[in-house]
């Protein structure tokens, strides 16, 4: 069994997207469960308005439904303080934290990696604005340039993930261009392997 952690500093950083997603490039490897416990629900909300090709459980049910699972993908809340990071990092194979590519997100993933330490983790470039900009590229070297572990692969911003969203479905399901943004997740999903040993 194998535990993918998805947190982030603070909202609207992609992090439900970036669960849901990676829970589904895995439901093709095996037996995939998401523990909703972000207080929002985002995941279980999508899983309810159509079908996604892995179980979705809220944290107060994941002890009945997570043993004999291949992955376990935990969507955590918002705003982790740093002991409860170093708790996230040290119950999971690997501590994924989506962040934008601004300026203001910059600071608080310098301190989360300070606060990690040596623990399995990646940041994830999401919502990245498409080409010409050059923001994502920036803030990977940036991060990179200070230490901090990060996926080459970036989330691209895209109307689709919002579709993807309101028919309850993963974007993989989507068709034309609505689809582009699961060339990303799948990209993603070959890092992450790697990550994890597998």
């Amino acid at each position: 069994m194998k535990i993918l952690t998805i947190t982030g500093y603070k909202g609207g950083c992609g992090k439900s997207v970036t669960a849901i997603h990676v829970a589904t490039y895995l439901s093709a490897l095996g037996d995939v469960v998401l523990v909703d416990s972000d207080p929002n629900r985002t995941s279980l909300s999508w899983a309810n308005r159509g079908q996604l090709p892995f179980t979705v459980v809220d944290e107060r049910k994941a002890m009945k439904v997570v043993q004999g699972r291949d992955f376990i993908v935990i969507d955590t809340p918002a705003r982790p303080d740093s002991s409860d990071l170093k708790e996230l990092a040290e119950g999971c194979d690997l501590l994924i934290l989506p962040t934008l590519p601004d300026i203001v997100s910059l600071e608080p993933m310098l301190q989360t990696a300070h606060d990690l330490g040596e623990a399995n983790y990646r940041a994830l470039l999401t919502i990245v604005p498409p080409k010409p900009s050059r923001e994502g590229e920036a803030m990977r070297e940036e991060l990179r340039s200070n230490g901090v572990p990060v996926f080459s692969t970036m989330i691209r911003r895209t109307a689709g993930f919002q579709k993807a969203a309101l028919a309850g479905f993963p974007i993989r399901d989507l068709t034309g261009r609505d689809r582009m943004g699961w060339l990303d997740y799948d990209s993603l999903g070959s890092e992450i392997l790697e990550a994890i040993g597998r």
